[in-house]
């Protein structure tokens, strides 16, 4: 047993592993019930209710009872207020308060948070002694109306749910090792020649992430290609940090060294354009809007509208809109570059410096 352990981990295998948890539901909500003209209610006489609309929460219908000269046992002189679940088929577990509150919605009373289980034989609990009739009756004659406030959480039955999951036991990912077989040359049943330099690849990789690499080693050409394939217009490195992107799904790890500049980015943002690798397009244009100056912005623009970057294409108008950044600009090289391939895109840039003046 100790041994597979030690082969699992070798290999970086999720194992399974299961847990489980206790899940208690709850619903919590809270109803105004206002009181109008409380002076016409005095006297109405002891276990004379009023009572607020039909509300629900958690499942249950609700209602707010309010007692202006309170209940016949335990209100002393008091008012009371009760929350009442309607008709319930079974035991309901809650929590709740009620508190009365003036017209402007300040809180009056406090009450503690009651908990309590209404039952089919038991629906009314509240506060017999709510707040005092004289108190009441002398505060009201100036206020004439109030809000009764009932915060209320109805609680649920407890249930028990079982958690699946992986451990990942520590080890290189499928990338890594894909990658790793592709550098040292094993298992290679393609070769390109780009400049002179040989890249092994596995076909069936190459033609599940790219449509291009598929049409070429699979489509009416591939006997063709069977041996090696030639690649021109294309430097070494930009073949090879476009071969990482389609066994890694990543940028190469020197992105960001001195090495991998701007116009690497570019002739990368043309070479995944090329093979139709979106993700890697994707990753250029970000990396290319993080890059824009004076110098590259020009021919960065350039490609921006050839290879369709709309968001691409928006930075670099943006970069160049302030005037002194666009009298900078025009003295590159890359501007001529811009007005001899794309010239209706100084319409857009003068449409965006008007706006900035």
């Amino acid at each position: 047993m100790a041994s597979n352990s030690t082969a699992a981990a070798s290999h970086g295998q999720c194992l399974p592993k299961t847990s489980s948890r206790c899940l208690t539901p709850s619903v919590t909500a809270t109803h105004d019930f206002e009181v109008t003209s409380y002076p016409l209610l005095h006297g109405i006489g002891v276990e004379k209710l009023v009572s607020s609309t039909v509300f629900s929460v958690g499942g249950f219908n609700w209602t707010i009872s309010f007692f202006p000269d309170g209940v016949r046992h335990g209100s002393f002189g008091n008012a009371s207020a009760f929350l009442n679940c309607l008709s319930p088929e079974k035991d309901v577990r809650a929590r709740f308060t009620l508190n009365l509150l003036d017209k402007s919605g300040t809180q009056v009373t406090k009450f503690e948070e009651m908990k309590y289980t209404f039952t089919p034989k038991c629906v009314y609990q509240g506060y017999a002694q709510f707040i005092g009739k004289s108190w009441l009756k002398s505060w009201s004659d100036s206020n004439g109306s109030f809000i009764i406030r009932c915060v209320l959480t109805v609680i649920g039955e407890p249930r028990t749910e079982v958690k699946r999951s992986r451990v990942l036991v520590p080890g290189r990912s499928l990338q890594d090792q894909l990658e790793d077989m592709r550098k040292k040359g094993e298992g290679g049943d393609v070769t390109f020649s780009v400049c002179g330099n040989l890249f092994h690849a596995h076909r069936c990789l190459l033609a599940a992430r790219s449509p291009v690499f598929k049409a070429e080693l699979f489509g009416p050409m591939k006997e063709k290609a069977a041996q090696s394939i030639k690649v021109v217009d294309m430097e070494p490195p930009i073949f090879e940090a476009l071969l990482h992107f389609v066994y890694t799904d990543s940028m190469p790890h020197d992105e960001h060294s001195k090495d991998w500049n701007t116009a690497k980015l570019q002739h990368l943002l043309v070479a995944a354009d090329q093979y139709g690798l979106d993700g890697l397009v994707a990753l250029c244009e970000s990396k290319l809007c993080e890059s824009i100056d004076v110098e590259t912005v020009a021919r960065t623009l350039v490609l921006a509208e050839q290879h369709h970057c709309k968001d691409l294409q928006e930075a670099c108008v943006e970069f160049m809109a302030p005037q002194n950044v666009l009298q900078a600009v025009m003295e590159t090289d890359g501007f001529k570059h811009l007005v001899a391939s794309c010239p209706l895109l100084m319409k857009d840039i003068l449409e965006k410096i008007s706006l900035t003046d």
